[in-house]
């Protein structure tokens, strides 16, 4: 066993947030961790790297286990560079061993300028450095919490064969299904301080979590039939009862004492919408610079009342920069954007705004109204926080006790409770339970309006999305029908059309009078000069980098050198290509010469 929590129990105030929990990790396991918002998924991580200690029990690990731990914000020094922060801590020679694998991974997460420092990147750059730092460093165990936030939908991809590859023990923290379904083995749910372990996937889970629960309500049927008849009994007259025995009594008493499971409040939320008339969101010619770079580009769009369109793309790529155009938060650098009049937007953006720590929870929501329509009638500021998994308990909380998780989910109520038509969603999965998503992908089916989401969860398109534009490099956009899965299958298709279809060289027979395989004078010529070729490219791309750690503040130019790396980094992946094929014709040449 390398890691294990023996009968572990955490304390927050006056909460019990895990109460005597136990859980153990093998060699080769992969653990997924969910539950809702605050429950202490989190916090179980934190114990198990040891950045946290239990107030009860123990964490066991292995005597020389190597453990590495990605938390949700992780520390840095802003005067290191990218590339000294993701390899600190190494010796000299872990360093050399671990430098060529930090710096592919870091161009797989989109981070190229190795040189600039931390100081200067943005939130997503910092997280996805982090992630680099423990993924390029051999552990027995990895926990990862929210892994693939902040990343893109190809990143998300990328890290998912990653970690199916991997031989170590993984637990994990993560909103992202696919991910579930596709890479742990196990999944542990955390719900009112207890673990409940289920054994496979995340359809597994679900399966055997209804088990679970239908076993829960059968055992409290039959404790009630039990008590209600036992209550019958001791409701006779106390001569009919005299000569009953008492540990019948006792057994009434214990019955009566014990509780049944705990019926969760399910978040149902009836789909309101102020009404949207004919005339709704149409863009005409859409273009948008930053600098040098065009984010989008002559685009041209009429969205229909029940619209479902899901926006992906690179980060970076301009699907936020599409949002703030529709929302009015940015004007196009030309085309012109018309929004009906009974257009009303509710905007989810990314980061959640600023709130008042000190304001209570009930106050907040009071805010929109003391009593909010929904298609089910008027209900209170109190009951809608009760739909949103709010406990009354909470609701008069200050709002600086929430998670952040649970911050996101307020947020997300006051859009809602505003009874927009269109919805903008910039990144909705983000930091939402897995219970929140459901319930918010239920809603959004239901809801009788336009919705328009910037996502990498692929489960979340698949589910909500009727359409789909990517933002190409470029900034033109391309649509693509069907959900995030169609959208795949589409650009794959597509990709296979474009592929030169590879010349079928004809091998020699290995017959007495089969021909000799040779050069020509052009591919001997080439074999001479390619060695040579492939070094000058390798220091070009290492002069762009140098130039991006000395334009580090400059974003334009940081760009347009950060294109060039990556047409230098194409031609070389072309002429490894060709290296490999003569190297390989070279080598048949010299072996019929033996």
């Amino acid at each position: 066993m390398l890691l294990s929590a023996e009968q572990v129990t955490k304390l927050y105030g006056d909460r019990i947030l895990l109460d005597r929990v136990s859980f153990s990790l093998d060699r080769g396991d992969k653990v997924g961790v969910i539950g809702v918002n605050g429950a202490g998924k989190s916090t179980l991580l934190r114990l198990l790297a040891g950045a946290e200690e239990p107030d009860g029990g123990a964490i066991v690990r292995e005597s020389n286990v190597r453990l590495e731990y990605l938390m949700q914000d992780p520390a840095f020094e802003a005067s290191r560079t990218v590339l000294e922060q993701v390899l600190l801590g190494l010796s000299e020679n872990a360093r050399a061993l671990a430098e060529y694998e930090a710096k592919s991974i870091l161009s797989r997460l989109g981070v190229r300028a190795f040189e600039q420092k931390m100081g200067r990147l943005s939130g997503g750059e910092r997280r996805r450095a982090a992630l680099a730092a423990v993924l390029c460093r051999p552990c027995d165990v990895l926990i990862l919490d929210e892994p693939t936030n902040h990343l893109d939908s190809d990143m998300v991809a990328w890290l998912e064969e990653c970690l199916r590859a991997r031989k170590g023990a993984l637990v994990m923290v993560t909103h992202d299904r696919y991910f579930l379904e596709r890479v742990v083995r196990s999944m542990v749910e955390v719900e009112d301080g207890r673990l409940f372990r289920y054994e496979g996937n995340y359809d597994d889970y679900l399966e055997r979590r209804a088990q679970r629960q239908e076993s829960e309500r059968a055992s409290e049927r039959k404790r009630q039939a039990l008590l209600r008849r036992e209550y019958q009994w001791v409701m006779q007259g106390p001569t009919a009862r005299g000569t009953k025995s008492r540990e019948r009594l006792e057994r009434y008493e214990a019955l009566k004492a014990q509780t049944g499971p705990e019926e969760k409040a399910s978040m149902e939320l009836s789909a309101c919408a102020s009404r949207l008339g004919k005339k709704t969101i149409e863009l005409r010619g859409i273009t948008k610079a930053f600098g040098t770079r065009t984010v989008l580009r002559d685009f041209s769009c009429r969205f229909l009342r029940d619209d479902r369109v899901g926006i992906v793309g690179v980060n970076g790529s301009g699907k936020s920069t599409l949002l703030n155009l529709i929302a009015g938060a940015l004007r196009p650098d030309r085309g012109e954007i018309e929004i009906g009049e009974t257009v009303r937007i509710g905007y989810f953006r990314q980061e959640v705004p600023d709130m008042d720590g000190d304001t209570r929870v009930i106050d907040y929501v009071k805010e929109i109204g003391n009593r909010i329509a929904t298609p089910d009638g008027m209900v209170t500021a109190s009951q809608l926080l009760e739909q949103f998994l709010f406990p009354e308990p909470v609701q008069w909380s200050p709002i600086g006790k929430l998670s952040g998780g649970e911050k996101r989910r307020l947020f997300l109520l006051s859009i809602l409770a505003a009874a927009p038509n269109v919805l903008l969603l910039d990144e909705p999965t983000n930091d939402l339970d897995i219970p929140t998503l459901t319930v918010l992908e239920d809603y959004l089916e239901r809801f009788p309006g336009i919705v328009i989401a910037v996502s990498h969860d692929r489960w979340f398109l698949d589910r909500v999305v009727r359409r789909v534009f990517a933002v190409e490099e470029d900034g033109t956009l391309r649509a693509y029908p069907g959900g995030y899965t169609d959208y795949l299958e589409a650009r794959r298709a597509a990709e296979r059309a474009r592929a030169p279809k590879p010349r079928q060289e004809k091998r020699p027979e290995k017959t007495a009078g089969a021909p000799k395989r040779k050069f020509s004078y052009k591919e001997q010529r080439e074999f001479e000069t390619i060695d040579g070729e492939i070094a000058a490219l390798e220091a070009q791309i290492a002069q762009v980098q140098a130039e991006q750690a000395a334009n580090a503040s400059d974003y334009v130019t940081l760009q347009t050198l950060q294109q060039r790396q990556e047409a230098l980094e194409t031609v070389l992946e072309e002429k490894m290509e060709r290296w490999v094929y003569l190297n390989d014709l070279a080598e048949q040449i010299a072996n019929q010469e033996k």
